[in-house]
């Protein structure tokens, strides 16, 4: 739909958010990112049966795991949306961008 959303976003494109390992949320973060979400399939509505459901599974273990490190387990999560819903997709991206922004850098500049 080429609708707008922040520049800052990066997609990465995956056939089902059930082949997003937890490396894949850690990276980016590790990288410098200010923080990783998966967007999936409605719950109940998943092409692949339960793929949606695996990713949250992971990204509430990526949570946990940050907010050991000290890390705000917000800057992780997941959202649901199917293919026809490219507006809600991008006030999604435009919401956790601002989420995020408030959360401040992950990492100081020192």
């Amino acid at each position: 739909m080429r609708l707008p959303y922040p520049t800052n976003v990066r997609i990465v494109q995956v056939p089902c958010t059930g082949r997003v390992d937890v490396l894949h949320l850690l990276k980016p973060l590790e990288q410098g990112a200010d923080g990783v979400y998966v967007s999936g399939c409605l719950p109940g509505e998943c092409h692949y049966i339960s793929g949606n459901l695996k990713a949250a599974k992971r990204v509430a273990r990526v949570q946990k795991l940050i907010e050991a490190l000290g890390v705000e387990p917000e800057r992780v999560g997941i959202v649901y949306n199917s293919a026809s819903m490219g507006p809600q997709f991008a006030q999604c991206c435009r919401d956790i961008t601002e989420r995020l922004r408030a959360l401040g850098p992950i990492y100081s500049k020192d």
